[in-house]
């Protein structure tokens, strides 16, 4: 996140309390407010985006798809003719 070469904006509304406990933290953390929902904010966004990404199987659902990637299908002729292009 510190590697991005370029800064926008972010502009967000919060209760008085939210804010209060936020400065607190920030301050606690030894940062800024910014810099402290920054963090906060992209890790929480990371995690969710990560979580979307990722595909999760049972153990026997993970076994029938690895079976089925092992058991190539014959190639036909359509794939045949497309593989040999050049």
């Amino acid at each position: 996140m510190s590697d991005l070469l370029e800064t926008t904006r972010i502009n967000l509304r919060a209760s008085t309390e939210a804010k209060v406990v936020i400065e607190q933290a920030a301050a606690l953390m030894g940062t800024t407010v910014s810099s402290f929902i920054l963090q906060n904010a992209y890790a929480a966004a990371c995690k969710v985006v990560t979580e979307q990404n990722t595909l999760r199987l049972s153990q026997s659902a993970f076994q029938v798809f690895i079976s089925t990637c092992e058991q190539a299908p014959t190639p036909n002729p359509a794939l045949q003719s497309l593989m040999n292009r050049q």
